[in-house]
């Protein structure tokens, strides 16, 4: 049954995408004349074999065969279905989802959710009263005094205090009517192993509530004011937290990280706060997890340059090379802050200033220098087997960087500072496989060598212009029937565009969107690919003779088996009819 409010909102959302700017979101791409062409960010590769065509909306990787329109690049891109990608781009143009009739158990889902939110706000709001409206949170307040918060910056983050008690919390929010079960969903409460009832999970901590992107609040994170441990601790696994997915503050940081054109990436949100404080806006950091491809992918919807700035103490050091790891094979531009001292942000900040700070930002060192020097400090290399280890360390790196000339230096700098022969380092490289790397990141997809033939060239050739022109399709099928096209995927394409023309239907990138991936691709293939300088006239008549021609010949070769077959049962008139036909198609084979 057709919903002409969703129909009239993937319209609307196709309108006012923009495939070439989706694309360069992830992707750097250069134009050659009406197209525009990048390296693959599906599959791992050197030599640019991706391409894009604005004008019709396609993009198409002559590595690994992908191709569609925006949506299915989006789909692909961040691993989710095709409507999720039309809900993706909707909601980063404001354009709103139409309702629809929601199943009980939906209905039940979504307000349970919504309780849950409008717990954590509560609760935020009862943290940060504490700390700024009760005597309980002068401890709170003299620890964010001595690590420079100012009070703006208390109330922008809403930061708050929980009491030490053990039920503080709990106490208020029952009298207050809120159900148990969502104290103990949102991870704000436990149940009391012996004698009933509920304790608090924050107690006697500064809170930091800690919000998704839209500025929801999703959990909390809480520090000890003494010695105890643990000296941090976050909200559990919720059904609105998940650590792998948030970045603590960029909710408040995504416009900077746009207008900077970098994001910078510190360890703790106590950090974050106090880079945040210090004028630097385009911050966020992580909630006590390692780095990942989902943190990755949020930062590159904002801006192309991540820059890293974590702890400068080994365990510091240690975490951005394993951020870097994540992060190298996104197409993401990395850098690393360093910061000296063995200090982590905040307190070089409250040491030595924003501006010392902003200057240490704009010194970052590129990802290969970051980890030459990081090997070069970590290894004796005066030993052979520390010239052979530390060649290995940067053997990841080095394979990484596209840039023959960039490559070539560093391979220069490598050889002449562990006096190793330059040919020793390339000949490493030539033989490095990084079969561990691929275990930390596998690409999307993988190049395919597919046999490319006449018969397949001119299918899509005839695609192309049938796409151009509905009456191309009438006019094939004096040549070919479409059933006599052999590759199932252009055979389904040119199907769907002889019933668009008969139902008087346009067609589009969106159109489009009904046909098997397969087909997509092959479609997108078919736009996108280069005539190599022939006029389509003359080109569009040669595919016609190659496609005819095989549709003869599957012919000839049918009635050939049936005769045969009919000659064997002593079927001998069919067997004549059978040659008949054989000798009248052999007959217009040679005239082809």
């Amino acid at each position: 049954m057709r919903n002409e409010a969703m129909e009239a909102f993937v319209e609307r959302v196709s309108e006012q995408t923009d495939i070439l700017r989706i694309v360069q979101g992830y992707v750097p791409l250069k134009r050659r004349g009406n197209r525009y062409w990048g390296c693959c960010p599906f599959h791992q590769e050197k030599t640019a074999s991706f391409s894009v065509l604005p004008d019709k909306g396609f993009f198409y990787c002559f590595g690994c065969h992908a191709g569609g329109n925006a949506f299915k690049f989006i789909s692909l891109i961040e691993n989710i279905s095709y409507f999720d990608a039309i809900k993706l781009q909707a909601e980063k143009l404001g354009i709103p989802l139409p309702e629809r009739k929601r199943s009980p158990q939906e209905v039940a889902r979504e307000r349970e959710i919504q309780d849950l939110r409008k717990v954590n706000e509560l609760a935020r709001d009862f943290f940060h009263n504490c700390l700024t409206m009760t005597r309980m949170g002068e401890r709170g307040k003299a620890y964010f005094a001595g690590r420079g918060i100012r009070q703006e910056t208390i109330e922008e983050f809403q930061l708050g205090y929980a009491p030490p008690a053990w039920d503080k919390l709990s106490t208020a929010f029952l009298k207050r009517g809120i159900k148990q079960e969502f104290l103990l969903a949102s991870g704000l409460c436990a149940e009391r192993k012996q004698g009933g009832g509920l304790y608090d999970r924050f107690r006697g901590r500064v809170i930091i509530p800690i919000a998704d992107e839209r500025g929801r609040v999703v959990g909390f994170g809480g520090r000890v004011l003494d010695d105890s441990t643990p000296k941090y601790l976050n909200t559990p696994e919720t059904v609105l937290f998940n650590k792998r997915k948030l970045l603590f503050g960029l909710d408040r940081s995504h416009r900077a990280i746009q207008q900077e054109g970098r994001a910078i990436v510190v360890e703790g949100y106590m950090d974050a706060i106090s880079v945040f404080d210090a004028g630097v806006h385009n911050v966020v950091a992580s909630l006590g997890t390692a780095f990942t491809p989902e943190h990755a992918k949020k930062l590159l919807h904002y801006a192309p340059e991540i820059c890293f700035c974590y702890d400068s103490d080994e365990a510091g050091q240690k975490a951005t090379i394993r951020a870097l790891t994540i992060v190298r094979d996104t197409g993401a531009r990395v850098r690393v802050i360093v910061v000296p001292d063995g200090k982590d942000p905040d307190e070089f900040i409250r040491k030595h200033g924003a501006d010392a700070f902003r200057a240490l930002v704009e010194k970052a060192l590129p990802l290969v220098e970051y980890r030459l020097r990081y090997v070069l400090s970590h290894t004796n290399y005066d030993t052979l087997d520390g010239k052979v280890k530390a060649l290995h360390e940067m053997m990841p790196v080095l394979a990484g960087i596209r840039e023959a000339a960039v490559r070539s230096e560093y391979e220069r700098r490598l050889a002449q500072t562990l006096m190793l022969d330059e040919g020793i380092v390339r000949s490493e490289l030539r033989h490095y496989r990084p079969e561990a790397e691929e275990a930390v990141r596998q690409p999307i997809r993988k190049a395919v060598a597919k046999a490319d033939t006449a018969l397949r060239k001119a299918g899509r050739l005839v695609i192309r212009m049938a796409w151009q022109d509905a009456a191309v399709i009438a006019h094939l099928e004096t040549i070919v029937p479409l059933e006599g096209i052999r590759d199932p995927a252009q055979r389904e394409i040119l199907t769907f565009l002889k019933a668009a023309a008969e139902e008087g239907r346009p067609v589009d990138d969106m159109s489009a969107a009904t046909l098997s991936d397969e087909a997509a691709a092959e479609l997108s293939r078919s736009l996108v690919e280069d005539l190599g300088g022939r006029d389509e006239t003359e080109a569009y008549d040669d595919s016609l003779r190659v496609l005819r021609k095989a549709y003869l010949n599957a012919l000839y070769t049918e009635h050939s088996r049936k005769a045969n077959e009919y000659a064997q049962n002593g079927q001998h008139e069919a067997c004549l009819q059978e040659l008949n036909e054989v000798n009248k198609i052999k007959h217009e084979m040679d005239e082809w």
